[in-house]
């Protein structure tokens, strides 16, 4: 498996393309005026609580109020220590209105929600995790041999105590990320002073600082794809900015040597993701459907609720039976469904409907497909299996808008509905206006205001239409053509 991650950064945004045997499978963009804050910790005002929902919504000065939920409101013990029941107490016994609430975002504000909120704070280092408020010591789920994750979690022990020998206490917990697999003590021992100081800092900044205000902001797009996304089987890392290049090379020789061999500028008057052919995966990825090799092809639906992508032989008509061809088209689309759910950032319920297969073994073989693409995908998901209507119902961990939502708004036209009324439809509503207008008010004769296409119809097959409804009302019809009107607009006017 060749991997290699390509940073594009520009004035105005940056763009990292993570790119596995040539093939674009995940795209992250920052920009400017639209940076991302999952991971910012800020210190929030709350504004108002909602005993009904079990939730509170706190001012952390942006346009719209975060989001919080009472099982994410830890309260503190004596020592500052988070004390977790097993009961999630009513929202009224943990925060009040007014309250200032020191808070991190874990989901960034999407379409007309505000960032969900949590009291569980943390901030991250290349390895390690540190959650300043907790005892607690985990380890990455992806890092699956128990003799290594017993070692880490020794090492952290070591570390922390050896630390604490050399006047360097501090007190918290660790997640164990999955890159220190394999990792040797001394490079754990640089990740945990760095994070007890940063916490001093910022513990610092919470008593300094009013409410609302940033308290911590996570790294750059570029510096954050070098800490999260950079593994030991990346081949390459390609910056096509001397200045990030220069700020990545002096990052990585702190807290990631590991990577620092491979970091590469790159010159060339080609741009870099025209080079590998990104641009135009990201220009397909906006579409909804998606091709296969062997003719047939998925069609990928995002609503606001959930989103959906149905399989489709296609062209493809297979060499030996039926259940053969719908079997290979399926294990193909398995496959294509796991690139495009990183590629899209498709997040929350997600439901697919594969060709029916009467096999249990082929579907077993589908679903296991499935299961081992998607092991390589940053974000968690959980598949539930397949449902009674041969359904495979799924969910991916959303913590940032799609693909389609950064790059894309919604139709003016057709309000994001994705189909606009016939033009014959609309002939048909300014039939029944133009009879309740006249039955309403008088008039020497009506004007029909709308779109060349309207008019045109109204003019041509409509046209017995329109002399029976003249006389009908007793008044003329005129018709003119408005060019800013789209198919469904239309005004009538009585002169």
């Amino acid at each position: 498996m060749s991997e290699e991650l390509l940073i594009n950064v520009a004035p105005t945004e940056t763009r990292v393309a993570l790119v596995e045997n040539g093939v674009l499978q995940e795209v992250y963009l920052e920009r400017s005026a639209r940076r991302g804050i999952v991971g910012n910790i800020y210190k929030g005002k709350v504004v108002r609580v909602l005993p009904g929902m079990q939730a509170a919504f706190v001012d952390i000065g942006l346009e719209r109020a975060g989001f919080i939920h009472a099982s994410d409101i830890a309260p503190l013990d004596e020592d500052g220590m988070e004390s977790r029941e097993s009961e999630v107490a009513d929202i009224r016994a943990l925060v009040r209105e007014g309250q200032s609430l020191v808070v991190q975002v874990v989901k960034d504000p999407i379409s007309s929600k505000g960032a969900r909120l949590t009291t569980h704070l943390s901030v991250s280092a290349r390895y390690l995790v540190y959650m300043p408020q907790t005892r607690h010591i985990g380890i990455s789920n992806r890092i699956e041999d128990e003799g290594e994750r017993e070692r880490l979690r020794e090492l952290v022990d070591q570390a922390s105590a050896k630390l604490a020998e050399e006047g360097q206490k501090g007190d918290g917990g660790f997640i164990l990320r999955t890159v220190a697999e394999g990792v040797s003590e001394e490079e754990l021992l640089r990740d945990i002073p760095f994070l007890y100081k940063l916490w001093h800092e910022l513990e610092q900044r919470i008593r300094s600082r009013p409410q609302p205000s940033v308290i911590y902001e996570d790294l750059p797009l570029f510096m954050r794809a070098l800490r999260d996304l950079a593994r030991p089987y990346t081949e390459k890392i390609r910056i096509d900015s001397r200045e990030a290049h220069g700020r990545a090379a002096e990052f990585s020789s702190k807290y990631a040597p590991e990577i620092a061999d491979r970091l590469e500028h790159y010159p060339g008057e080609r741009p870099l993701f025209d080079l590998y052919g990104v641009e135009e995966e990201i220009r397909k990825a906006l579409h909804n459907k998606v091709t296969l090799k062997s003719g047939g092809y998925l069609i990928v639906e995002q609503t606001e609720a959930m989103s959906t992508i149905d399989v489709n032989t296609g062209a493809f008509v297979g060499h030996r039976n039926l259940e053969e061809t719908i079997f290979k088209t399926n294990l193909e689309a398995a496959t294509a469904i796991a690139r495009q759910l990183r590629l899209r950032n498709l997040g929350g319920i997600i439901i697919i409907d594969f060709i029916d297969m009467k096999d249990p073994e082929h579907r077993r073989q589908v679903l296991r497909t499935l299961e081992k693409t998607l092991e390589r995908d940053h974000a968690k998901t959980s598949i539930t299996g397949v449902s009674e209507l041969g359904l495979v119902e799924m969910t991916r961990k959303r913590t940032r808008e799609s693909l389609g939502q950064i790059l894309c708004e919604p139709c003016p036209v057709c309000g994001g509905r994705g189909s606009l009324k016939s033009a014959e439809t609309v002939c048909y509503e300014i039939f029944r206006e133009i009879i309740r207008e006249a039955r309403a008010y008088d008039s020497e004769k009506i004007m029909v205001l709308a779109s060349q296409v309207v008019i045109d119809l109204l003019l041509d097959e409509e046209s017995a239409n329109v002399a029976d409804l003249e006389e009908f009302i007793g008044r003329p019809i005129q018709f003119q053509v408005e060019p800013i009107y789209n198919q469904e607009q239309y005004d009538i006017v009585l002169v």
